[in-house]
């Protein structure tokens, strides 16, 4: 079946195409939303050839798994078609508790769930299990604003990361025409994604929020431009001898300040089109729309979120760069360790605004290399699992590990996590513990990654932000990842038994 056939038959099972209102991909996965949601037959898509499970777990809305690469173009064929696109969730939260993580665990293996059935139906089941929130629900916000951006996000770390290499392993860079031109490029992209940054959250969060997305760009692209600073000296809330420090100033507030004062934006377009005339709608509109938003998005939203991305940069700070290297080994532990029940749990969606707060005002992110751990703690725990169960003669548990452990290397978790670990219970735990002695390390080393996305060995290039920039941060990631995977193959060998493994 090809992808216009597959994207064809699942229009037909959820209402045809007048009953979808909005479509989009993640690695995996068409996000669909529907007018009525009593025209999905899901038991007719779990038998289209080529989906691989369907997750249906609130109204008007319905994810159909097809698979990393099919997903994609599926997607392109359907927006071919006219559909809009819709809103994501998939991405890398506040701290959530192992027995979260052990009541979502529980959760999943009471929807029937067994190491030996296909991961993507496990993590179906585990996700259909979990209730809404409202906490929840915000925090999914903002992966759903970025996951749009992610390529641009891994494509403007990578050649951050790229370039440091490349002038820290040849010290005559810049007298050499090819290597500067090399960097200069490099330097152009991760400077194109970062500069405007807030203008491609505005955007992507008017789509979100339901209002016209070139004004939320206009929104977010207004917050970074210099006219600002000359406002914030007109009205005296300019520091001269810091302008970081002032009240007002060009950038002040950032991600969150977009995403706010987008979200109020929204509110009054809507209630303009209400009440203009659709002859003067197209016009008025808009215009009234940014006057009306602006003032209060220029004088009120954006000190006051200033304050609390300051805060939440400090709070950060404080802890993980901590000039006491056992403050830092303690933090990152207990993020490693806490990561992968926070995935589990949805929780890890929130992640991505403290990503954005840092990237935007320290030019790289603290948290990320160790929250990388977690995936190398998976590696190890599978490993001892592959060899109890090796023991014990789980041909199909083998098979499972032997098909998920290359892509838990490159840091591709999912399959390790809904296939492995998480329906096994303790392994999940394990894996996390282990991963924590890795997240400690690289703590302690002050790694920092210039993006967020790719992990594991993927992760590589990426790491080479921070204090000990480059070759060393690198270095020091490597080591980190080697020693969440021993310290996960120990701890899982040690408190998973072997009939656990003929269980599962």
């Amino acid at each position: 079946m090809n992808y216009e056939e597959l994207a064809g038959n699942i229009l037909d099972h959820v209402g045809t195409r007048e009953n979808v209102t909005s479509v989009t991909n993640c690695m995996t996965r068409l996000r669909i939303n529907v007018k009525d949601d009593s025209a999905i037959d899901e038991g007719a898509l779990k038998e289209i050839a080529g989906v691989l499970g369907v997750i249906h777990d609130r109204a008007g809305y319905v994810e159909v798994v097809v698979g990393p690469g099919k997903s994609s173009k599926c997607g392109a064929v359907l927006r071919e078609m006219g559909i809009p696109a819709a809103v994501s969730e998939e991405q890398p939260g506040a701290g959530v508790s192992a027995a979260s993580a052990a009541v979502d665990a529980g959760a999943g293996a009471a929807a029937g769930n067994s190491a030996g059935e296909d991961w993507k139906a496990n993590k179906a089941a585990v996700k259909a299990a979990q209730k809404e929130n409202p906490v929840r629900n915000a925090l999914k916000i903002f992966g759903e604003i970025f996951v749009p951006l992610i390529p641009g996000v891994i494509a403007s770390g990578l050649c951050a990361g790229v370039g440091i290499l490349i002038q820290q392993l040849n010290p005559g860079w810049a007298d050499n025409r090819f290597l500067s031109v090399l960097c200069a490029l490099l330097s152009l992209i991760n400077t194109s994604f970062l500069t405007y940054l807030t203008a491609w959250a505005g955007y992507r969060a008017a789509e979100r929020f339901g209002g016209t997305p070139i004004l939320g760009g206009m929104l977010g692209m207004i917050t970074g431009l210099d006219g600002i600073n000359g406002i914030a000296q007109a009205i005296g809330w300019w520091d001269e001898a810091s302008p970081l420090d002032s009240m007002l100033r060009s950038g002040r507030g950032g991600i969150l300040a977009v995403v706010f004062g987008v979200l109020v934006m929204v509110q009054v377009e809507k209630w303009l089109r209400k009440h203009i005339p659709d002859a003067l709608d197209i016009v008025f509109t808009p215009v009234l729309t940014l006057i009306i938003c602006l003032v209060p998005y220029i004088f009120v939203i954006m000190p006051l979120f200033g304050v609390i991305s300051g805060g939440l940069c400090f709070a950060v700070q404080s802890i993980c760069m901590s000039p006491n290297a056992l403050v830092r080994a303690a933090a990152g532990f207990v993020s490693a360790a806490l990561f992968l029940p926070m995935v589990a749990a949805g929780m890890h969606h929130g992640l991505v605004a403290l990503y954005t707060v840092q990237l935007q005002q320290l030019g790289y992110i603290t948290l990320y290399p160790a929250l990388c751990m977690g995936g190398a703690g998976q590696v190890g725990a599978a490993a001892a699992i592959y060899l109890k169960a090796k023991k014990v003669n789980n041909a199909k548990l083998v098979q499972i590990i032997r098909g998920a452990l290359p892509a838990g290397v490159l840091g591709v978790g999912e399959p390790l996590i809904y296939g492995v670990t998480l329906p096994m219970g303790r392994p999940f735990l394990t894996a996390g513990l282990g991963a924590g002695f890795g997240g400690a390390f690289v703590m302690a080393m002050e790694v920092a990654a210039t993006t967020w996305g790719p992990s594991g060995l993927l992760g590589i290039f990426t790491m080479t932000a921070g204090p000990r920039a480059g070759i060393m941060s690198v270095a020091f990631y490597l080591v980190g990842l080697v020693i969440a995977s021993v310290m996960g193959f120990l701890i899982t060998y040690a408190l998973v038994s072997e009939q656990d493994a003929a269980a599962a």
